[in-house]
């Protein structure tokens, strides 16, 4: 079957299809083998494949240029790229150094605050020592002083019942006695 089929292509060729001599304008094949080269004639007299030729060639160079262009701004990316990592990785380190620092004055700022606190609390217990101290002082005193009036009260009741004005004046002249002594000393 595929021998038949080869057999019938070849004989079915367009060549077979003209009639007459080959030389012939009469021939369909002759006819399109003088445009086909008179075609080719006129495009070779205007220079057709030299300017495609060119066309290809100013093609080629502008892809070429553009391609190198690509090539220069990807290295260029690459760089800046790289730049930006190195920037971002320095930043990074930098905000790690400024939270670390952050971080330790946070600690002794709370430390501080502690030491601060507990300094004023150990005042405020100092004062409030103090206060009591000086609250029991004058509590001692004022006891002292009323158990002081109260004995000179008892003793003058008592004074005063057992004294008879005989006594009392020998107590004023002795007494009198003593300061003129004492003035006569000086």
């Amino acid at each position: 079957m595929k021998k038949l089929v080869v057999i019938a292509s070849l004989s079915a060729s367009p060549a077979f299809a003209a009639s007459g001599p080959f030389l012939s304008l009469y021939n369909t094949n002759f006819v399109v083998l003088l445009s086909f080269l008179a075609f080719i004639a006129v495009l070779v007299y205007l220079k057709v494949p030299g300017k495609v030729t060119a066309m290809l060639d100013a093609r080629a160079a502008g892809i070429q240029k553009d391609l190198d262009e690509a090539r220069a701004l990807r290295e260029e990316a690459q760089t800046v790229l790289a730049s930006y990592e190195r920037k971002q990785k320095e930043v990074q380190e930098q905000a790690e150094r400024i939270v670390e620092t952050a971080r330790f004055e946070a600690e002794a700022a709370a430390a501080k605050a502690k030491e601060d606190l507990k300094l004023a609390i150990e005042r405020r217990l100092a004062a409030a020592d103090e206060q009591i101290e000086s609250a029991k002082a004058g509590a001692v005193r004022e006891v002292r002083d009323r158990a002081i009036a109260v004995a000179v009260a008892a003793a003058r009741d008592v004074i005063e019942k057992q004294m008879t004005a005989e006594a009392n004046d020998r107590l004023v002249d002795a007494a009198i006695g003593d300061v003129q002594a004492k003035l006569k000393l000086h």
